[in-house]
C-alpha cells in the first residue's frame, strides 16, 4: 500500500531494541522459527478466513529503514551504531510458509511461519500481526455475510467508517471473503477490483426537486444507473425514477426503513410500471444477521459498510507471533515454548494438514517437531485423506510475486468458496457454537 511511512517503521520500538541487544550478545544470528496463530477463535465463530499474505509480501519487498529512519533512531538513542550499520542494507533472507489466502483457520492453526535469523525475523512481528489480524477479521466477516446473502452479490461500502489506509486493506480482504466489489476507488485501482457507486442523498438535496436530480444523474450516467429512492417518499421516487429513465432503469437503492417490506413493495411497483428488469439494492448498517433476515425479500444486492470493516463485532483474531524453535549454543535447533498461565505455547515448528472423509473436512491436524521428524512422519490411516495447508511464500529471501497479483486475489476468493463448501454444513450457522472442525496438535517424537 503506497503511503509516506516506510514499512520497516510500521512496528513497535521493542523489535529494534531486541535486535540491538541480540546483536551485542550474538544471538541475533541464531536460526529461528516464529509462528503466527490464535489461541482461540472469536466468541461464537465457527471458522476464520486467512487474508493479508499478499499485502505482507508487498511490504516485505521494501522492508528496509531509510537513511532518514536510521537517523531518527540514532538521534533518539533507540539503537546503537552497530545496529544502524546492520540495518543500513537490511534485506530479509529468510523463508515464509503460510496458509494461502482464503483458507480456513482455527485455534492453533500456524497461519504464518517465519524462518531465518532471530535478527531478521523479530523485526517482522508487528507488521505481520497488524496485517493478519485485521485482514483476516474482515475476510472472516465477509465470508459470513456473503454466506448469508447466498447468490446475491455484496459490495464493500465501509471506507468512511475506518482510517483511510485500513479502508483499502478492508476492500481487499472483503474480496477474499466473497465480496463482489467495492466503493473505494483507491482499492479498486490498486487491486483491480470492480468499483461501484452513483449518488448519495446530498445529490438529491442539492437540486430543487428529486426529478431534477434523477434527470441529471441519468443524463450523466445513462439509464443503467442506480437511483437512490429514499430521500423523501419511496413510492413517489420510484414513480419519478421510471418516468425519467424509462422501463430500462438499471436499479434503485433503498437506504433506510423496513428493508424487507420496502423492497417487496418496490418490486411490485417497479413491475407494475413495466420496469421488470430494474434491480433493487439495499444498504443501511447491514451485517450477516440482518441479511439472513432479508432472504425472503426480493432484493438483488447488498451494500455493507460498518459491520464489514469492523469484523462484524470482532475487529481482530487475537493472533500472536511466537518463537517456537531456535538454534542453541550447540548449533542444533531446539524447541522453545511459553509456560505462563493462559498463554502457554507449543514448541517446535508446525506442519498443518486437513483431514477429509468422503470429500468433507473432518479435522485439522497440526504436527509439531523438528524438520527431520516432520519430513519422515507417516500420518496414521485413521486420519483418512489429508491435504497440506501451508505453501511457500518466501524461499530464502525470494518472494513469490504471483501471490501479490489481482489474479491471485480473485483466485483466493474462489478457493475460499470451495473450502467453505467442504466444511460441515454447521459452519454456515450464524448461532454461537463450536468450531466447524476440531484441531489436534500432535508432537512428533
Amino acid at each position: 500500500m503506497t503511503n509516506s511511512v516506510n514499512p520497516a517503521m510500521m512496528t513497535d520500538m521493542y523489535e529494534y531494541t531486541m535486535l540491538d541487544a541480540a546483536l551485542k550478545d550474538g544471538t541475533a544470528a541464531r536460526r529461528s522459527v516464529f509462528e503466527v496463530f490464535t489461541r482461540h477463535l472469536p466468541s461464537g465463530r465457527r471458522y476464520g478466513v486467512v487474508a493479508g499474505l499478499g499485502r505482507i509480501l508487498e511490504y516485505l519487498k521494501d522492508f528496509r529503514p531509510s537513511d532518514d529512519d536510521l537517523q531518527y533512531m540514532a538521534d533518539h538513542h533507540i539503537v546503537s551504531q552497530e545496529t544502524i550499520n546492520y540495518l543500513r542494507n537490511f534485506t530479509f533472507h529468510g523463508s515464509i510458509k503460510a496458509y494461502r489466502e482464503g483458507e480456513m483457520f482455527f485455534a492453533n492453526s500456524p497461519v504464518v511461519q517465519v524462518e531465518g535469523t532471530f535478527g531478521e525475523c523479530v523485526l517482522l512481528e508487528t507488521l505481520i500481526l497488524s496485517i493478519m489480524n485485521y485482514d483476516s477479521a474482515v475476510a472472516s466477516a465477509a465470508s459470513r455475510i456473503t454466506s448469508a446473502a447466498g447468490s446475491r452479490p455484496c459490495a464493500d461500502m465501509g471506507g468512511r467508517r475506518i482510517s483511510e489506509y485500513a479502508a483499502i486493506a478492508a476492500s481487499r480482504a472483503a474480496i477474499v471473503g466473497g465480496f463482489a466489489s467495492t466503493a473505494n476507488l483507491a482499492a479498486a485501482k490498486k487491486y483491480g477490483l470492480p468499483c461501484i457507486g452513483t449518488a448519495a442523498h446530498a445529490f438529491t438535496l442539492v437540486h430543487d426537486t428529486e426529478r431534477d436530480a434523477f434527470e441529471s444523474q441519468v443524463k450523466a450516467l445513462g439509464v443503467g444507473t442506480t437511483l437512490l429512492t429514499d430521500t423523501f417518499n419511496i413510492d413517489q421516487a420510484i414513480k419519478t425514477a421510471v418516468d425519467v429513465a424509462g422501463p430500462h432503469l438499471g436499479g434503485i437503492r433503498i437506504d433506510s426503513g423496513d428493508l424487507a417490506s420496502l423492497a417487496q413493495r418496490a418490486r411490485h411497483q417497479l413491475d407494475a410500471l413495466g420496469a421488470t428488469g430494474t434491480t433493487i439494492t439495499v444498504t443501511n448498517d447491514l451485517d450477516e444477521y440482518s441479511i439472513a433476515a432479508l432472504a425472503a425479500a426480493p432484493i438483488d444486492s447488498y451494500g455493507v459498510g460498518t459491520r464489514l470493516v469492523t469484523g462484524s463485532g470482532h475487529v481482530t483474531n487475537n493472533m500472536v507471533y511466537k518463537l517456537v524453535e531456535r538454534e542453541g549454543a550447540d548449533g542444533l535447533m531446539h524447541p522453545v515454548a511459553k509456560k505462563s498461565f493462559g498463554k502457554a505455547t507449543d514448541g517446535w515448528r508446525k506442519k498443518a494438514l486437513r483431514s477429509y472423509q468422503y470429500g468433507l473436512a473432518q479435522g485439522e491436524l497440526v504436527l509439531a517437531g523438528s524438520q527431520e521428524k516432520l519430513d519422515s512422519y507417516q500420518i496414521p490411516e485413521e486420519y483418512g485423506q489429508t491435504r497440506a495447508l501451508q505453501i511457500t511464500a518466501v524461499d530464502h529471501g525470494n518472494i513469490d510475486d504471483s501471490l501479490t497479483t489481482s489474479q491471485a486475489l480473485f483466485a483466493a476468493r474462489d478457493y475460499h468458496r470451495q473450502q467453505l463448501n467442504d466444511l460441515p454444513v454447521s459452519a454456515l450457522s450464524l448461532s454461537d457454537g463450536e468450531p466447524a472442525i476440531p484441531t489436534e496438535v500432535v508432537t512428533v517424537d
